[in-house]
């Protein structure tokens, strides 16, 4: 089958498809004419002098929204064309052998679907919905350099045509063959989509075929239109902002979008350079990256310095919507607002700190591989500092059921088990054995996917409205997102299965075990796309035949005084072009916003009382835990006395910590677990034991815990001496209890909260 034609009738079916959607959408909106009749088709026909100028105004354009409108149309026709690719990958992957594509097939789809994805589709769409609304977050005109912003899009569809004109040529030339000699485009014939991997390791990429070159120059033309792009955004916010806006009040999301620009511009040129050096290999006989000149591990290096920082480009601007999208829907104020932009910053800097724990496996100085892992563990932590904050905005919120609601909610949980595994990844050892298998695999597409577009969907959902003047369809949207949600998990979490059991990555086909695992994770991918389907039709649908809006309020911020600048712009907007007055909420409750009259608390007066309490609780349940252990062996001792317990077992308890045998170690330990162990269990799950009274739920505690240890100081009792040992254990537990609880009930210790009424919640 040859994959060319397949992808270009692929493309070709879902852009006819938007078509058709399009053509009858508009034929159905037919507005009544004046004289109570329907406009006619030859009245809403499109005339060539009106295509023609649609064209020199798009094309020519130096608006801020159009230009954003034009970066968003073009990252999603790229995550088509690459988002085909993976559809292609995982239907060759349905059986082990590969009998749908060949291996060199194969091969090509991986390497495309990569770079098409990562540089044409994600930075692309962050830089749209930034163009658009981060000036009308920040209250300026229009970006800094509006021209250079036009000349920065415009660069990138000649890129994307030299990275991909391998199979635009195969196309073309297969077409042609019918009707001219095969002589005469034998120049089209010799170009072939590369199959070397996104990472273009060497000397795999120094292998002869010319559309590396053009690759290569692709992506060189596409980081030049980055490095511009992120100029604009940087220069915007700092020199563009309205007066009244500070670094203390500007929006998080204009936050993130600038740390990003900031890593783009240390990343990218190097990444330019890189490129050249890797043109220069193959063009002039250079030996940057052969063996014997600076071999292919310095193209390792290079690649990384940048692919990593990569990664924070991409996934920085998506945690920036999310932070801004999420408090909208939980009807709170983002929680830590100051501490995420920290996270944000630490993570741009920590960014370049990481490149090398991709390499653990080349050889590298094991004082430098530790060092790096040391780096890599540490970017967790701002992370999970996002992600707790995020988990905090929505705690005790008025959470509402929404599109974006739910794929804010599933970014967060793919994003956490996409990020715990990372972790893993970091550390060496664990690294070494799953590097080259679909663990990384499935971890990478968690964080890629699961947060990223998702996000992207969700501003799409979240900014309808204001984009077009009409509400897409909800239930739809409803039923897309948890599709998407779904289909995400069911596919990359079945990859990590696959990488568990150290299936190895990039191979065209595998040992027939695994084909199971393989054909869930292909069922989960068609899942994503026809999601990504649902939603296309749902964007076109709703343009020509969604409700139109009423109000500039449609997520009704103002109830919860969220009602951003975007959205002011847009109601002065809807009440200039089309008369809607500003709407005022039945009611306003104010969401949670830090006390800004009051000289906010320092870290050591935030953390001291949290201290005190904790060692006032500790140092009462060990006086609580060391009376009732003392009277529990008194007990015990009883036992010993009528035959019952072994105090053998109490001995052998200093073997678990690998002392000897000893009753004097044994009990010193018993004594331990019972002053700071249990009573430490206590205070933590005696809130949720039944009992009103501590001394009741201190009853209970130690009755579940005296069976574990009945079974556990067992020593072969039979008969009525069992009957006894038994019923000496749980005197003996309750004693405990009694001792515990009372002891800290007579102290002063934490009590047990008020019940509101029989049955109810507390």
């Amino acid at each position: 089958m040859n994959r060319a034609l397949v992808e270009v009738s692929l493309f070709g079916a879902v852009i006819v498809g938007c078509l058709l959607v399009v053509g009858f959408a508009q034929r159905l909106r037919a507005e009544p004419s004046p004289d109570g009749g329907y406009a006619t088709d030859r009245e809403r026909r499109l005339g060539l002098g009106d295509a023609k100028a649609a064209a020199v105004r798009w094309t020519t354009t130096t608006n801020h929204r159009e230009i954003g409108l034009l970066y968003i149309a073009f990252g999603t026709v790229a995550a088509i064309w690459g988002g085909i690719d993976a559809m292609m990958i995982r239907t060759h992957l349905l059986t082990p052998e590969a009998n749908l594509w060949t291996e060199q097939t194969y091969n090509e789809l991986f390497t495309m679907h990569g770079l098409t994805m990562l540089i044409f589709f994600v930075t692309p769409v962050f830089f749209g919905i930034g163009n658009y609304f981060l000036p009308l977050l920040i209250g300026a005109d229009d970006m800094a350099f509006p021209r250079l912003n036009a000349i920065g899009f415009w660069l990138l569809p000649p890129s994307l045509l030299l990275a991909r004109l391998g199979i635009v040529a195969e196309v073309t030339g297969a077409v042609l063959a019918v009707i001219v000699p095969n002589d005469w485009i034998s120049v089209l014939l010799a170009f072939q989509e590369p199959a070397i991997g996104w990472t273009m390791y060497p000397p795999l990429s120094l292998a002869p075929n010319p559309q590396t070159n053009f690759l290569l120059l692709g992506l060189h033309l596409s980081g030049i239109a980055t490095t511009i792009g992120a100029i604009n955004f940087i220069t915007t916010i700092i020199y563009e902002r309205d007066e009244s806006i500070g670094w203390a009040n500007l929006d998080i999301f204009s936050w993130n979008m600038l740390i990003t620009s900031a890593i783009v511009i240390f990343a990218f040129p190097l990444l330019g350079t890189a490129l050249l050096m890797l043109l220069f290999d193959r063009n002039f006989g250079t030996t940057f990256f052969a063996v014997e000149g600076g071999g292919p591990i310095l193209w390792q290096h290079l690649l990384w310095f940048w692919g990593h920082p990569e990664v924070y480009i991409i996934f920085l601007p998506a945690t920036g919507l999310m932070s801004l999208i999420l408090p909208k829907f939980v009807g709170r104020k983002l929680f830590g607002f100051k501490f995420i932009v920290y996270s944000t910053i630490a993570i741009g800097v920590l960014s370049f700190g990481v490149w090398a724990h991709h390499m653990f496996v080349t050889g590298v100085d094991p004082r430098v591989r530790a060092s790096f892992m040391a780096t890599s563990i540490a970017i967790a932590v701002p992370s999970a500092i996002k992600v707790f904050n995020w988990i905090t905005t929505m705690w005790n919120g008025d959470v509402r059921l929404a599109a974006p609601t739910i794929l804010c909610v599933g970014s967060i949980g793919l994003f956490i088990v996409g990020g715990v595994t990372g972790i893993f990844l970091a550390v060496i050892p664990v690294d070494v054995i799953y590097h080259g298998t679909y663990y990384v695999v499935g971890h990478f597409h968690l964080i890629l996917m699961g947060i990223i577009p998702l996000m992207m969907f969700a501003a799409s959902y979240y900014w309808y409205p204001l984009l077009t003047g009409r509400m897409y369809d909800r239930r739809l949207a409803i039923f897309q997102s948890v599709l998407l949600v779904v289909g995400s998990a069911l596919t990359f979490m079945t990859l990590m299965a696959l990488g568990f059991l150290e299936l190895p990555r990039r191979y065209a086909t595998y040992p027939a075990g695994f084909s199971g695992l393989q054909i869930v994770a292909t069922v989960g991918a068609f899942i994503i796309g026809i999601s990504v389907l649902m939603w296309l039709y749902n964007m076109i649908w709703s343009y020509f035949q969604g409700t139109p809006i009423e109000t500039a309020d449609p997520w009704e911020l103002k109830a919860t005084e969220q009602f951003t600048p975007e959205w002011q712009w847009f109601e002065d907007r809807l009440e200039r072009k089309r008369g809607v007055p500003p709407s005022e909420p039945d009611s306003v409750r104010p969401s949670y916003v830090p006390a800004q009259d009051e000289r906010p608390l320092s870290i050591y007066g935030r953390i001291e009382p949290v201290a005190r309490t904790v060692a006032s609780d500790a140092g009462v349940g060990a006086t609580g835990g060391f009376i009732g252990t003392l009277l529990m062996s008194g007990a015990l001792l009883a036992a010993v006395v009528l035959g019952v317990f072994d105090l053998e077992s109490i001995a052998t308890l200093a073997t678990l910590v690998g002392l000897p045998s000893n009753l004097a170690l044994g009990y010193g330990l018993f004594l331990i677990a019972g002053t700071a162990v249990w009573p430490l269990l206590f205070l933590s799950l005696g809130e949720y034991l039944p009992g009103e009274l501590t001394l009741v739920t201190g009853l209970w505690y130690a009755t579940v815990i005296a069976s574990g240890f009945a079974i556990g100081f067992y020593t072969g009792q039979t008969g009525l001496e069992l009957v006894t040992y038994l019923l000496f254990v749980v005197l003996a537990h309750w004693i405990y209890g009694l001792g515990l609880a009372g002891t800290i009930a007579s102290l002063g210790g934490r009590q047990r909260r008020p019940s509101t009424g029989e049955g109810g919640n507390e």
